[in-house]
């Protein structure tokens, strides 16, 4: 009698062993990441901080009307806050300041008040679109910008 009740005693420590020894092992192989995930916001400031240009694909229209030919080389460099132009005409002056609108990762506003919605963000794609209108269009034409820029 004293065996069996051993016997039950050592499979029942056996059992808690080897479930203390699964969750040990199960804990180090997949538990605490104390890698930081990064924000969607976060992801796509980092997409954005480089040179983005109208070469391989990219385009400019204008109330969906091509408009490309008038920005030749047209660059837009993006970092930390601030940006830079090159040929970019009356879209954008040739240096200011952005920011992101609240918490989101598609909507951004210029230091000049333009209101930008980010439709595509990829590594090498970047489409965004404003509206530029009466009152923000003195230095160019009102309507809806669709600009498509590549790396």
């Amino acid at each position: 009698m004293r065996t069996e009740q051993n016997n039950k005693l050592i499979t029942r420590v056996k059992n808690v062993l080897m479930s203390f020894l699964v969750a040990i092992i199960i804990t180090s192989c997949g538990g605490n990441d104390d890698t930081p995930s990064l924000t969607p916001q976060e992801i796509a400031e980092a997409l954005l901080e480089t040179s983005w240009t109208l070469n391989n694909g990219g385009s400019i229209t204008l109330d969906a009307v091509e408009v490309s030919d008038r920005y030749d080389g047209f660059t837009l460099t993006i970092d930390d806050g601030t940006y830079t132009t090159v040929n970019a005409g009356e879209l954008f002056p040739a240096s200011g300041t952005w920011q992101w609108v609240g918490t989101t990762d598609n909507q951004v506003t210029t230091g000049s008040g333009k209101a930008i919605t980010i439709t595509s963000l990829t590594e090498n794609r970047f489409v965004f679109s404003f509206i530029k209108n009466n009152q923000n269009a003195a230095a160019g034409i009102p309507g809806n910008y669709l600009i498509t820029l590549t790396r």
